[in-house]
């Protein structure tokens, strides 16, 4: 018999372990030649000067790459495992270590190259579907055509020609170096009895849940602390990633085996078929499944995090929008006439609110409940703000009023409120050529009314109109002042903004507003409309939740997808016990329920500490990145949540079939 006729027997005897494996190269190979196809699909380029999409999916290439490298080599190991036996046979009845390496060399490279046929085709169809849900996050009309990339299809081949390689030197490694001894025995190398627990195993498994404990309450005050300094803060950062992947190691290592011991103990010996299907199991098995569970738990949790937090930019695109520009339209410094004026030729109606400004520096110090960390760039003793007239702010706001010496402060919100948390009933200095003005702060409001242009997106301080006309006088605050006025425009019929923006565009050169600085000289900046800062979030935020999205659905896909390997691995090793528990009398729904609960802990524990570990992750640092955090956190963890627990149906499924052919 050849060499290749044995390779197609084999390949033909063993195609229930094949299957496997070649779902993994075509899952794989899709993945990345999809990836690869969108950067060079016609309607991706021509948005590509405008949002960087090139560059940004250039870089999501390389970490793609990195999933795909760490889940075929992850696949190949349990393939490789899975035919442990197989391959001492091979060695047994006289085939050298040299014939089997070409045989399993063989091998690959039919599966391969079947695989990368697939995965293309399979790629090429998906492709057209992910562009299209790009450019519908992007919010960016163009027809979308379906075309080959050569340019595709050549990297995709010869990455995974040089993947296929490395597989070939892990194979060959396997073969030479693994005695026949621990081929025989590789699939019980996992399995370890465990008789009784020391103290010091009780103890690392205390230790194990106290470290995550630890890691989630260090995450709530990552930001905290009286005296802490920049630096502190990533050693903190540090504290916390070791705590929690430690901790979380520990407790599948030395915790969860511990638990299932005590539980077994108390039964005394009396344990049902569920306990003997379950318990046992896990616990013998814990030992080899601990890092790799520890490893898909950070996994998801990282992937769970960065979703969570591309989707809180995503979709708090637009209340960025409104709290940065808090109008359709801002002029400054009664410039912008003729865009009014021709709003009123095109018989638009709208909204206009004016409001005076000054700018002056103040003493804040004393409204801080906790001082600022060290090397924060903000002197509280000597900060900017925008000054603003009560009886223009109440019109719109009017439900405050304010007595002689008091204030209160809009636009409070965001990553300032987290970071310089205020307190009412104290007071504000502001500076002038006379001496200090104090004004006691009566109230903080979140709602914006001013430009970030001229905040930079601090609060705006509001005052009497005795003090505002006071301070309007002083030669100080005049030098201070380059904004003197802001005109918010709201159109009343919003489906004309397009329309409106062309005007806006044409009257005001794109948005450019002149103002004379501190030192006395001119200079010009560029105002973005409200709907022209919300396109301007969609782009960088839509680019983002589409990459992390992609990505995220690799992470799971590769978690999942090796969590349901090592389930029918262990199914398959299982299958004589299934075979002596039915011919002793035990029904399969009997024994179905012990596998019910061995999924139920496999899937829904790594997936449980995971979404912990994401949430917390999330919470400490989502003002970053949002003004929303409850709603996208929820929906991004619903969805995962749907899609993982699909691998824990598939296991079950694959244990039914086990279990109906196990008589």
């Amino acid at each position: 018999m050849t060499l290749s006729q044995l390779v197609l027997r084999s390949m033909k005897k063993n195609i229930k372990h094949y299957y496997l494996y070649f779902f993994a190269l075509i899952f794989s190979v899709t993945l990345y030649f999809s990836f690869i196809t969108l950067q060079y699909n016609p309607s991706v380029e021509n948005i590509s000067g405008s949002v960087k999409v090139a560059a940004s999916l250039k870089t999501a290439q390389y970490l793609l790459l990195f999933i795909v490298v760490f889940f075929v080599l992850y696949a190949n190991h349990l393939f490789m495992r899975r035919r442990s036996k197989e391959i001492g046979l091979y060695q047994l009845i006289g085939m050298s270590k040299g014939l089997v390496t070409r045989l399993i060399a063989l091998e690959n490279v039919i599966l391969w190259s079947g695989a990368i046929a697939i995965g293309v085709g399979v790629g090429f169809l998906t492709s057209r579907l992910f562009t299209m849900i790009l450019l519908r996050i992007l919010e960016k009309e163009a027809l979308v055509s379906i075309s080959f990339s050569i340019q595709a299809f050549q990297m995709t081949l010869f990455v995974f020609a040089i993947l296929l390689i490395i597989v070939l030197i892990q194979t060959s490694f396997m073969i030479r170096r693994t005695s026949l001894l621990s081929l025989f025995n590789a699939s019980k190398d996992a399995d370890t009895r465990v008789k009784r627990f020391s103290a010091f195993q009780m103890f690392l498994g205390f230790i194990g849940l106290v470290s995550i404990v630890y890691g989630y309450y260090l995450s709530t005050k990552l930001f905290e602390g009286d005296s802490a300094s920049v630096n502190i803060l990533f050693i903190r950062m540090m504290l916390i990633l070791g705590a929690t992947i430690g901790g979380t190691f520990f407790v599948f290592r030395f915790s969860v085996a511990f638990l299932m011991n005590i539980i077994r103990k108390q039964k005394r010996g009396r344990l049902s078929i569920v306990d003997v299907l379950s318990l046992t199991p896990i616990m013998h098995r814990m030992k080899g499944n601990a890092k790799s569970l520890t490893l898909i738990t950070v996994l998801s949790a990282i992937a769970l995090a960065i979703l969570s937090l591309s989707y809180i930019s995503y979709y708090s695109a637009s209340a960025t929008a409104q709290r940065s520009v808090p109008y359709d339209f801002i002029l400054f410094n009664d410039q912008g006439q003729s865009f009014t004026e021709r709003l009123h030729e095109e018989k638009i109606e709208y909204k206009q609110v004016d409001f005076s400004l000054l700018s002056a520096k103040h003493d804040m110090s004393e409204l801080l409940e906790n001082e600022l960390p060290e090397g924060m760039m903000i002197d509280p003793k000597s900060t900017e703000t925008i000054i603003m007239k009560h009886s223009e702010v109440h019109k719109v706001m009017p439900n405050f009023k304010l007595k002689e010496g008091e204030g209160y402060l809009v636009g409070y919100s965001g990553m300032l409120a987290e970071f310089m948390p205020f307190q009412v009933n104290k007071p504000v200095h502001i500076m002038t050529s006379s001496g200090e003005v104090t004004v006691q702060i009566k109230k903080l409001d979140e709602e914006p009314l001013i430009s970030y242009r001229a905040t930079y997106s601090s609060p705006a301080l509001v005052v009497t109109d005795e003090l505002f006309e006071l301070l309007a006088n002083d030669p100080v605050v005049q030098k201070q002042t380059v904004w003197t006025n802001q005109t918010g425009i709201d159109l009343v019929d919003r489906t004309k903004i397009k329309e409106v923006q062309s005007l806006y565009e044409e009257t005001t050169n794109d948005g450019s507003f002149e103002f004379v600085n501190v030192e006395g000289h001119k200079e010009v900046v560029s105002l973005d409309s409200q709907e022209s800062f919300r396109q301007s979030n969609l782009e960088v935020f839509g680019l983002v939740i589409f990459i992390t999205g992609f990505l995220g659905l690799a992470f799971l896909m590769t978690t999942g997808s090796i969590l349901y390997f090592k389930q029918m691995t262990e199914a398959e090793e299982e299958r004589a016990s299934y075979t002596i528990l039915r011919k002793i009398g035990f029904s399969k729904k009997d024994l179905m329920k012990g596998i019910y609960m061995k999924q139920l802990f496999n899937f829904g524990v790594p997936l449980v500490i995971g979404l912990a570990h994401s949430y917390f992750a999330v919470k400490s640092g989502w003002m970053f990145f949002g003004t929303e955090l409850v709603a996208p956190l929820l929906i991004t963890m619903s969805i995962y949540v749907v899609l993982y627990s699909a691998f824990a149906f598939l296991s079950i499924g694959y244990y039914k079939r086990v279990v109906n052919e196990s008589l």
